[in-house]
């Protein structure tokens, strides 16, 4: 274990041997930081907070400090990172509330550049990228593969579909299907991210099933109920379409127009 002199670690919390930590950067009792992390200097780690395997944590971020919630009474809620992770500069992430699930939850293999923030209960999937900027209101649900672009802002209780993708300064206040790329304050919906599966690997048939899915839903005129459930017997024959059935299950705010 490298541990800076000038740091501060609780001597309760659980370090990996190989984890190092930076001058200055402060870790309390109950936080669990696993094997290959580093921990930048200048960064504070406290609350229940759980940090996976092999996670860069740039200086001055800070990550399970209480929730900027009013109703938050000191609850043991918790903050878990998962595993792979680049976190940089100034970034903030809170610990969950007792009015939701009690955990924020961001997983493996995601890029966050400087200034995101993170509230309380957001639920983060896999391989994102967040650009510099973005900011999560509370209980916010992002899938796997999203970007999001500079300075994006996401109302509280949003969902953001698998795949989908945001304009520097998207102001989304309602949910995001997957594929789907927003933009604009209010966001609006602005095409498919067609590059972005062309560069995971999605056949050109798959793109073709997702488009169709887009125009099913803002362009042929149907209510939401009767697009979604289009879409959905769809996506039992066209397996890449099964991200908008885990979308349409969580969606509750209504979709970006």
């Amino acid at each position: 274990m490298a541990i800076h002199p000038t740091a501060i670690v609780d001597p309760k919390a659980q370090i990996a041997p190989d984890v190092e930590i930076g001058a200055y950067s402060i870790v309390g009792p109950d936080v669990t930081i696993d094997s290959g992390s580093w921990i930048g200097p200048h960064v504070v780690v406290e609350g229940h907070t759980a940090i996976g395997k092999n996670n860069r944590v740039f200086q001055f971020c800070s990550l399970g400090a209480a929730p900027q919630d009013k109703k938050y009474a000191g609850e043991p809620t918790r903050l878990e990172i998962g595993d792979n992770n680049t976190i940089r500069e100034f970034c903030t992430f809170n610990v969950g509330t007792a009015q939701d699930v009690g955990v924020t939850r961001m997983g493996d293999d995601n890029w966050v550049m400087a200034y995101v923030h993170m509230a309380h209960d957001c639920q983060v999937g896999n391989h994102t990228i967040f650009a510099n900027n973005a900011t999560l209101a509370g209980h916010v649900h992002v899938g796997d593969w999203v970007i999001l672009g500079g300075f994006t802002s996401v109302h509280q209780f949003t969902v953001i579909g698998e795949h989908a993708m945001t304009a520097f300064s998207s102001a989304v206040a309602q949910d995001v299907p997957p594929f789907v790329m927003a933009a604009g304050n209010r966001a609006k919906p602005a095409g498919i991210n067609a590059e972005g599966l062309k560069r995971r690997g999605f056949s050109p048939e798959a793109i073709r099933a997702i488009k169709s899915a887009y125009k099913t839903i803002y362009r042929q005129g149907l209510a939401y109920d009767d697009a979604r459930s289009q879409i959905e017997a769809e996506a039992l024959k066209v397996p890449e379409l099964a991200p908008f059935t885990r979308f349409f299950a969580l969606s509750e705010r209504g979709i970006i127009r």
